[in-house]
């Protein structure tokens, strides 16, 4: 989850140079990418005011029958600087925990794009024809200015060609755009490049030369650099490509692998505001609360900011797996090559870099350190696919049809939406939708939310046996495109209803109508444990027992839009 190896920038022009020559091998060129890109944009309306509004969607169509399918989009290994384990182990490991989708999100290095990117795609192509899971390729982009984010694709030899480009011409690390210091000259310049390497990989899509492609945001507030304009500019810069974040970090068990204070024990949020981070986030906002994001955990902030503006915007959760809590294998420097050119290399860094990949690790009887969970094993993303394969895991993840829990406080969860047609007692509910779907509905309609929950019936990794406390709907009205797009508020934005679910087993169903419905609002689901609560970041009268700082098992679903019309 951590790099602090920044290119140096006397090796930049060297470096670049090289790329160059990598992308004529893959048929691209440099020049040719980034003039596209911008090409693109402006064709889309980007300028002094900001993006062009995307068209409203259509409503959705629910699909027949689901297969729910788990899985893990943000995951490294020893093709990574930091990590450790092999393909095999981490896949291994996440069939172990019902893992069924997997993508490995490798750190962009230079030793990744010139080797370990090719050497890994070889070694997932003869994992795939022995495994009964979806392994996907991806990275782990280093957003010009701003944080990470994951990019993945549908397996091919020509996508894998398209990643090679998009990380050789947009990766801010590799580019040396990193991290703009606020307010500086290159702040505008590096934003607008992440902006054009979304259109442009979503052009890409258009074309016929990749099959799929997503990206989400990665740990948005754990540096506190991802800007609410620059959320809305890359959502905005292709909502078919660009479709979410990480709703809920990786690096649960920090505070189990390692001592820290109690205020800091999930994700690795740890830090300060800092002369990169945007001006209005303050450290409360970048602390874990209940285990999630700050901007997915505060009822009325960023993530229902976005959502009141009627933008399907997407979170899920993940492992960030590098370092198991606990785990016995180690890594040893000792075991790289004893020839050259690892011999003269400076640092255990350069010596990754040779090939891009680490040694094998070292099995001992000793815990190591490390804060993270294997994957599936505490944070899980449930997708409703309409089939086992990668295409339909894509289109369920955009398409907004998952939910996500932790310490699998739930083995089931699922919610129809409906509108009664006509007034009568004994009209007929209809015009159903499900998660991440809109429904249209005339205004003066009663609407109906029916969830169908199952709770779990196993003790978790842990021992627990977990036990779901409550269960709210949140939600508030659509009020449109904000003037502001550093605005992170939505105020009219409350918990709807909750529902006292303690001691309840098996599977039930919880449902809720809306009277008399006269405007167009979305809702969105929670559920908790209920072991650590409180009011909620904005108060009690919005959220009466949201998570507090640092939490417990919670699970977040994606929300449903009403759409209200005469």
């Amino acid at each position: 989850m951590c790099d602090n190896h920044p290119i140096n920038p006397d090796e930049l022009a060297e470096a670049t140079a090289r790329a160059d020559e990598e992308l004529v091998r893959l048929g691209f060129n440099r020049r040719d990418i980034l003039r596209s890109g911008a090409a693109l944009v402006a064709a889309g309306g980007l300028g002094a005011a900001g993006l062009a509004q995307p068209a409203a969607a259509a409503p959705a169509r629910r699909p027949g029958k689901l297969t729910w399918l788990v899985g893990d989009h943000h995951v490294h290994t020893q093709y990574s600087h930091d990590a450790k384990y092999k393909v095999n182990q981490q896949l291994d490991a996440a069939q172990r925990h019902g893992v069924d989708w997997l993508v490995f999100t490798e750190h962009s290095n230079t030793g990744h794009r010139k080797q370990g990117i090719y050497d890994q795609y070889e070694e997932l192509q003869r994992e795939r024809s022995r495994r009964n899971m979806l392994i996907f390729q991806g990275i782990e982009w280093y957003i010009p200015s701003a944080e990470h984010c994951t990019v993945f694709t549908t397996p091919s030899r020509r996508a894998l060609e398209t990643l090679c480009a998009f990380e050789l011409v947009y990766d801010g690390k590799l580019n040396a755009w990193e991290k703009a210091p606020r307010g500086s000259s290159d702040e505008a310049a590096w934003e607008q490049k992440a902006v054009e390497a979304i259109t442009w990989l979503g052009e890409q899509k258009k074309r016929g030369l990749i099959g799929d492609a997503l990206v989400f945001a990665n740990h948005p507030m754990r540096l506190g650099i991802d800007s609410p304009h620059e959320m809305r500019n890359w959502r905005d810069a292709d909502p078919h490509i660009m479709i979410g974040m990480e709703g809920a970090p990786g690096a649960q068990g920090y505070g189990v692998g390692k001592k820290v204070d109690p205020g800091d024990q999930r994700g690795e949020h740890g830090n300060k505001p800092s002369d990169y981070s945007w001006l209005g986030y303050t450290e409360d906002m970048m602390r874990p609360w209940g285990g999630f994001d700050w901007m997915t955990a505060t009822v009325g902030g960023m993530w229902d900011s976005m959502l009141a503006e009627g933008k399907p915007f997407f979170i899920t959760t993940n492992s960030d797996n590098h370092l198991t809590v606990k785990d016995t294998w180690k890594f040893d420097a000792s075991k790289y090559p004893q020839v050259e050119p690892w011999l003269s290399a400076k640092s255990e860094f350069d010596k990754f870099n040779v090939i891009g990949r680490r040694p094998d690790p070292v099995a001992t009887d000793e815990p190591q350190g490390g804060s993270d969970f294997w994957p599936g094993q505490f944070s899980r993303n449930h997708v409703g696919a309409t089939s086992r394969s990668y295409s339909a895991v894509m289109e369920a993840l955009r398409a907004g049809r998952s939910w996500m829990d932790h310490g699998h406080l739930l083995q089931g969860f699922d919610v129809q939406v409906s509108a009664r047609r006509g007034r009568g007692k004994g009209d007929a509910w209809g015009n159903i939708a499900g998660l991440g779907d809109r429904v249209r509905v005339r205004r003066g309609q009663d609407v109906q939310v029916t969830m169908a929950v199952t709770t779990t019936d196993y003790a978790n990794f842990a021992g627990i046996v977990p036990e779901l406390a409550h269960v709210d709907i949140i939600g508030g009205p659509v009020t449109g495109r904000v003037l502001d797009r550093d605005g992170f508020r939505a105020p009219q934005t409350t918990v709807m209803k909750s529902f006292d679910t303690t001691g309840r087993r098996g599977t039930f169903t919880l449902s809720h109508v809306f009277r008399d419905v006269e405007e167009s609002f979305y809702i969105r689901f929670r559920g908790s444990d209920g072991n650590r609560h409180g009011a909620g970041y904005f108060g009690r009268s919005v959220d009466p027992h949201g998570p507090i700082r640092h939490g417990n098992e919670i699970g977040d679903a994606n929300p449903i839009f009403v759409d209200a019309t005469r």
